[in-house]
């Protein structure tokens, strides 16, 4: 199982990965096992202002249905458009596949975010 360095993780499984002003955000390689073959992803938090561990959608895995959490508080920018029509590409590569782009304060809390080596420890 993969936990690259780069990014933080959440006890939720989400991933995020902060740059310049915004934060892409996605589901952990642990989080795509455990669900399955992902069929549907609903995010409907568009130009939304949301706090964090807000429930900012959904994922569909072939026998399940999942909350998704905000790592961090902030207002959605953008959804991933390909994964509307390919959802797969999150069991194929979860960390290429962010789901939405967020607009983040320099200044949130980040202290609940895990590193790879915390994550890692979390499940496995």
């Amino acid at each position: 199982m993969d936990f690259p360095k780069n990014l933080m993780y959440t006890r939720d499984h989400e991933w995020i990965l902060f740059a310049e002003g915004h934060a892409l955000i996605g589901i952990t390689d642990f989080a795509q096992r455990e669900l399955g073959d992902i069929v549907f992803l609903d995010i409907p938090s568009l130009n939304q202002e949301l706090g964090q561990e807000t429930v900012f959608g959904t994922v569909e895995a072939v026998k399940t249905v999942s909350d998704l959490y905000m790592p961090i508080a902030g207002k959605v920018m953008e959804v991933n458009e390909k994964l509307s029509t390919h959802p797969e590409l999150v069991n194929q590569a979860p960390y290429d596949s962010w789901i939405i782009k967020v607009q983040v304060n320099v200044r949130g809390d980040r202290s609940h975010l895990l590193s790879a080596d915390q994550y890692s420890n979390l499940v496995l």
